[in-house]
């Protein structure tokens, strides 16, 4: 991948990436993979683009798909584990983890539904309906709907009365 690429194509979307893969790792290592992951597969995809979106959507989706991917891939390695997100002592202490508030809020993030996860961080990304619902492949009305139960359920995680 070149320079130029990364710094035109790339670096103007990074915000959306980084919080993407975080919204789906667990450690400063694991998030490292998931980033680069990303990365090298925009550039892969980059000819497969054919503008019926803007390229931020088509960063999105790739984004999202990568991170579904990685998370299915190590799943299917550690059948064993309960869940797919580690004690609060686990995570690593690092640039990307460092923010306590912030890493309370990606906890409870951590523990929506793979897509779910998604569906918040582009609306946190002030999103349209109609964009979350192009990348997510659904409809508006159902991102709508969506958005409210995540909402609740996130504030229900954050105020500790669910788990």
């Amino acid at each position: 991948m070149s320079n130029g690429f990364y710094r035109l194509s790339i670096l103007p979307h990074v915000a959306i990436v980084i919080k993407i893969c975080r919204a789906y790792t667990n450690s400063q290592e694991d998030f490292e993979d998931y980033y680069q992951e990303v990365c090298l597969q925009i550039w892969r995809s980059k000819d497969n683009f054919k503008e019926q979106c803007e390229w931020s959507t088509w960063v999105y989706k790739i984004s999202l798909n990568v991170c579904l991917t990685l998370l299915k891939k190590k799943k299917n390695n550690y059948q064993n584990f309960a869940s797919d997100s580690l004690p609060e002592e686990a995570i690593e202490e690092s640039h990307a983890f460092a923010d306590e508030s912030l890493n309370q809020l990606y906890n409870a993030i951590r523990q929506l539904s793979e897509v779910d996860r998604g569906v918040i961080l582009l609306y946190l990304e002030e999103k349209s309906y109609q964009e979350i619902a192009d990348i997510i492949g659904t409809n508006a009305n159902n991102i709508g709907v969506r958005i409210t139960r995540i909402k609740e359920r996130l504030k229900k995680l954050l105020d500790g009365k669910i788990n």
